[in-house]
């Protein structure tokens, strides 16, 4: 069994693990939803179907939209308020379960409106992240992509259209972002705006517009142009450069993913990648410059550093849209992202307190950092993660 066939063979089970110990299959446990994880696991499950051949993940993505759906489309056990957020019908909660967006899927309720903010306390707090409903329209968008079923996509605008009313205010041209909301988005709970909340809005919208063309006579339902009008806009004025693993890694992966839209004219000019790439590069040479890899497991944080190696995954994607000096840059890196999957893939460095306590993101994000192609690979633009990936694929046997 080589590298690759390894990679694929661990994966799965991270996977498996990770569907049976959050109620998903198996014997029946409580649904455990959280909206990133959970939107990394559809995109895995769609990976491994495509890698495999084995339909039995298809089902499983389909049916972790499906849990999601009903567990954060829905006000939580705990509240006094009942049903979809959106406040549907039963009925038309069922056929439009994105309406109202998506909890966040803390374990703790959402801030009162006569509750005193606290900071701290805020983390653990439910509500609505913006971040997190990009990854979730693209996780959607990427079923639709491999089944060729368009009622995926069409939640997925359905979501984009609803964010885009939430979480953006003020005049055309002026507008701002919020980066919390309540769960029934009616109030802001955090009013700072995400760094890249534009440019993930920008992107995903793009995408669902572009997929959305791949089903002749289905695109029906919400057409994203405002939104796609305010997040550039927003972009223009909106520094994205950043030295945190996870938004390195978000870079690179956005950077991916304009590389293939780009080939379908989505990105003609190519300056939005240039400037991702810019970013992305000055912010890779100066994290490796921070000594962060050199701090031991326990000061470490699992889940960002993979959402980096998992974004350097993106450079066979990119190869093709750029010219050879950004490229060879990028490049440079790649050792980085395998050294960081080979950290965490390591058993003693998942026995400390901060790989454990953060157990189903970490693995989550592990196993798309062994198989990055149903997360970043855009299916119907000929895409592929390709040799560059290949090239610093850690052996899962480590």
């Amino acid at each position: 069994m080589d590298t690759a066939e390894h990679g694929i063979a661990h994966a799965s089970r991270l996977m498996t693990d990770f569907a049976e110990r959050t109620g998903l299959v198996g014997a029946r446990r409580p649904s455990r939803r959280y909206l990133w994880t959970d939107a990394f696991a559809v995109c895995n499950f769609l990976g491994l179907a495509r890698l495999t051949g084995d339909s039995r993940y298809l089902e499983l993505a389909r049916h972790l939209v499906d849990e999601v759906h009903h567990v954060l489309g829905r006000h939580r056990a705990d509240d006094a308020r009942v049903g979809w957020l959106s406040g549907l019908s039963e009925r038309e909660g069922e056929a439009h379960p994105t309406r109202g967006g998506l909890r966040i899927g803390k374990s703790l309720p959402e801030r009162q409106p006569d509750e005193p903010p606290d900071d701290e306390l805020e983390w653990d707090r439910d509500g609505q992240y913006f971040h997190y409903l990009t990854k979730w329209m693209h996780a959607l968008d990427q079923v639709s992509r491999a089944t060729g079923d368009p009622r995926f996509n069409h939640w997925a605008r359905e979501l984009a259209e609803v964010a885009h009313a939430a979480f953006t205010h003020g005049p055309p041209g002026r507008c701002r972002m919020v980066w919390k909301m309540s769960t029934d988005l009616s109030r802001p709970l955090v009013s700072s705006m995400g760094q890249h909340d534009p440019l993930d809005g920008l992107i995903t919208c793009v995408q669902l517009e572009a997929t959305s063309a791949l089903f002749p006579g289905a695109a029906v339902g919400p057409v994203p142009r405002r939104a796609i009008e305010d997040f550039a806009t927003l972009l223009r004025v909106t520094e994205v450069r950043t030295v945190d693993p996870l938004g390195l890694g978000g870079l690179l992966s956005d950077a991916g993913r304009v590389a293939q839209l780009g080939a379908s004219e989505a990105f003609q000019d190519g300056a939005l990648l240039e400037s991702l790439l810019a970013a992305a590069l000055e912010g890779l040479s100066l994290y490796s410059l921070s000594g962060e890899g050199s701090q031991p497991a326990s000061r470490r944080l699992a889940f960002r550093e993979l959402g980096l190696a998992i974004g350097l995954s993106s450079i066979g994607l990119i190869q093709p849209a750029v010219g050879e000096r950004p490229l060879q840059r990028l490049r440079n890196f790649a050792a980085l992202g395998s050294e960081l999957v080979s950290f965490w893939l390591a058993p003693e460095h998942r026995a400390v307190r901060s790989w454990t306590e953060h157990r189903d993101i970490n693995e989550v994000m592990l196993a798309t950092s062994l198989i990055p192609e149903g997360f970043l690979v855009l299916e119907g633009f000929g895409g592929s993660v390709g040799a560059e990936h290949d090239g610093f694929r850690p052996d899962p046997r480590s």
